[in-house]
């Protein structure tokens, strides 16, 4: 398993404490189709901070959108990302924006391996 974790770089503690769970009881051929889809879905943090910064200068929500959450980012898009303060916050909030996402795609990963 610890071959896997390397692949996925800024793992938050709550990240690898929901890994360890879900894969413990999984097959190697499991944890191995598990670890591709996680690894493809998940989004990092640095990612989400970027994409919130853009919407300082570019277009406000886009990091709304990258997390599946659309009607935010067109709340966002159309209000100039709450008139900066909703912005602002996700700035601050990036690291709990991803890793609450990534929490969900964990579970629909383990979902779909079938454990």
């Amino acid at each position: 398993m610890n071959n896997y974790l390397m692949g996925l770089p800024d793992l938050q503690p709550e990240e690898l404490a929901g890994i360890k769970e879900l894969t413990g009881k999984m097959t190697e051929s499991q944890q191995q189709q598990f670890f591709m889809l996680y690894g493809g879905k998940r989004k990092k943090p640095q990612e989400i901070l970027l994409l919130t910064c853009l919407g300082f200068v570019v277009v406000a929500g886009i990091q709304r959108f990258v997390l599946g959450q659309v009607g935010m980012g067109i709340l966002y898009l159309l209000t100039g990302g709450l008139c900066l303060i909703g912005t602002i916050v996700d700035v601050v909030n990036y690291k709990k924006l991803a890793t609450d996402y990534n929490l969900e795609q964990m579970y629909e990963s383990a979902r779909m391996v079938g454990n």
